[in-house]
């Protein structure tokens, strides 16, 4: 590393972003409690400010070591200026100095490196993400607003949710199906629970109906009662997970007999799509999964399954989709290297937003997709604060597994399930319908932002320095990110008073909701305000902003208000010939190839 050169990446980090002067070990592992490396979707690549991207491909545990591996010293000195040396200058690791990055990769005989040449690191990145397939292009309802139902559900109290969203005018395009779905969920066999969906096919049907898809949880542990037990019984490792045997997804014929079961007993009844949970390891929330010892038929020990498990139970469950050129949405919680291409988003069972945040922030150096949930708040603000953040995050949820009315009628767990609404309900529930209707008016550009990243690999959520290395106010801001090539989001967070926003040097920017002119190079100071999230985007832009809809596939959707910031010299495109929609500060010059889409407003912010 050179002076100054600082380093980034190493997959979903929840607890750190600049890595530079650390020890870090890629490793497997849920909920991670210290800096350590440890993540649920450790992925060993990196990226320098330098625009050097460096990708190790193992499925060990390797260690990084950013700096603090240094070679013995060959001389001798005389003597040192004082023999209580000034603390600040016993571990030297500062920026300014050379140093060298060291990684430690043990039980290999060796592994393949990758180097992806800049010349910016945003060009590293790109090329890592095209080299693993291209970034995945989520279908337009996969964009929109999903909500996770209570646990203990049945057939009708879901449709009966599903109907009230659209009663109260709560956009919504994915209801989300939690453990109780399934006869045994721990470990899992993958069968309806007939006294709670006596009709899995008339409720998928009505589901659709309303134009709602479905998602079903699962994990992979297999319980004695699924009927893949006995064909997977031999196809498995030799411990198991909560009674159930943990499927060898690196044996292709595995993955067909997991796959081919999904497929035609769920895919082909209607689901859209599942939550792929506890797919990684634990040793701080029980030590549930398998022991590194493990063995797997293919040969792999659990070290090295864990670190591909996630990613081959995603590839077991998109081949299915993939054959029946279906496209999917899903969520994960475990990925790693090359996973770009991979159409799941991450998610944790943390509730920290800074962390949420920071993990967001993250993302976008190594390929990955993260969804900061929705689930615990502990006040209206929370609630709030964090529903503003996910509408502006690559997949926006709300998970009410374990409350039977949603958070916006009743925070209190024990109240919601008594059936006790908060006396102010409705006016937070009219806060919450206005910021999920931000979503559905995003829904257009995020499509822009994804197929650019199909195309060459730009992520569309990234942290600022991403686009910006050589700016240093912005080497350490890890709670503000961009969307796409021109907006820029820096969440509030619950119980602070205001918040430092740092606009990038060299360009000026305007405030998105008023459009007022901020120049570059600034630092501002933003009181908190409940109801609007900060969001800027680059001066010159527009931006395609649509009317809201009750899902993401409604008529409304597809009628656009072009906002127009400053000159509007910075064209948009979105999609592919012959459905293309291109959108040109001189109106005339703008083509709408798509059928889907109308222009009907051209307004000018600010």
């Amino acid at each position: 590393m050179q002076p100054h050169e600082l380093v980034y990446g190493l997959g979903l980090q929840l607890l750190s972003f600049a890595q530079r002067g650390k020890k870090k070990v890629v490793r497997v592992n849920a909920d991670p409690k210290v800096d350590t490396g440890d993540s649920h979707a450790p992925v060993p690549f990196y990226v320098t400010t330098a625009g050097v991207g460096i990708l190790v491909d193992t499925a060990r545990y390797a260690t990084f070591y950013f700096g603090d591996a240094r070679p013995k010293p060959e001389q001798a000195i005389s003597s040192v200026s004082s023999a209580n040396p000034d603390p600040a200058y016993t571990h030297n690791l500062e920026d300014a100095a050379a140093a060298q990055v060291t990684i430690e990769v043990p039980r290999t005989r060796g592994v393949d490196v990758y180097l992806f040449a800049g010349p910016t690191m945003l060009d590293a990145v790109r090329r890592y993400n095209v080299f693993s397939g291209g970034g995945h292009l989520p279908p337009e309802w996969g964009l929109g607003f999903w909500y996770r139902c209570d646990a203990r559900s049945t057939e009708d109290s879901a449709l009966a949710l599903a109907r009230s969203f659209r009663e109260r005018k709560i956009p919504c395009d994915v209801l989300g199906l939690e453990p109780g779905w399934q006869t045994h969920a721990y470990s899992c066999t993958f069968v309806w629970e007939k006294e709670r969906f006596p009709d899995p096919a008339r409720f998928l049907a009505q589901a659709k109906h309303s134009n709602y898809r479905v998602n079903l949880w699962e994990h992979a542990f297999t319980h004695p009662a699924s009927p893949l037990f006995p064909p997977l019984q031999k196809k498995s490792a030799d411990y198991g997970v909560w009674g159930g045997l943990v499927p060898d997804f690196a044996d292709p014929a595995a993955r067909q007999i997991f796959g081919n079961y999904h497929g035609t007993q769920l895919i082909d009844l209607g689901v859209s799509g599942f939550k792929l949970d506890e797919c990684d390891n634990s040793d701080f929330t029980g030590g549930w999964s398998f022991p590194e010892t493990s063995r797997f038929p293919s040969g792999l020990d659990g070290e090295q399954m864990h670190s591909l498990f996630g990613l081959q139970y995603q590839k077991t469950i998109w081949d299915q989709f993939l054959s029946r050129e279906q496209a999917t949405y899903n969520l994960v919680r475990s990925s790693g290297a090359l996973a770009a291409p991979y159409p799941f988003v991450l998610y944790s069972d943390l509730y920290g937003h800074r962390d949420f945040i920071r993990a967001l922030v993250n993302s976008g150096f190594s390929g990955l997709s993260w969804c900061p949930e929705v689930r615990d708040a502990v006040s209206v603000e929370d609630l709030l604060r964090r529903l503003q953040s996910v509408v502006f995050s690559p997949l926006a949820m709300v998970n009410g597994w374990y409350i039977k009315s949603p958070p916006w009628h009743q925070l209190n767990r024990e109240l919601n399930n008594s059936g006790q609404q908060m006396e102010d309900w409705e006016n937070v529930e009219a806060q919450c319908r206005e910021i999920i209707g931000w979503r559905m008016s995003l829904v257009p550009y995020l499509l822009s932002a994804f197929h650019r990243y199909r195309l060459d690999g730009t992520p569309p959520f990234r942290a600022m320095i991403l686009d910006y290395p050589s700016d240093p106010t912005l080497q350490k801001v890890d709670d503000q990110y961009m969307i796409g090539d021109r907006m820029m989001v820096a969440p509030m967070f619950a119980g602070e008073p205001s918040r430092s926003v740092v606009i990038p040097a060299g360009e000026s920017w305007h405030d998105f909701w008023t459009g007022k002119a901020i120049p570059g190079g600034s630092v501002l100071k933003l009181d908190a305000a409940h109801d609007k999230i900060p969001v800027f985007v680059k001066s010159g832009s527009i931006v395609p902003w649509a009317d809201v809809g009750l899902h993401a596939e409604a008529p409304e959707g597809k009628r656009i208000s072009a906002r127009l910031y400053g000159d509007a010299s910075r064209t948009f495109t979105m999609g592919d010939s012959p459905d293309t929609l291109h959108l040109d500060g001189n109106h005339s010059h703008s083509t709408i190839h798509s059928p889907r889409y109308t222009v009907y407003e051209w307004k000018q912010i600010g």
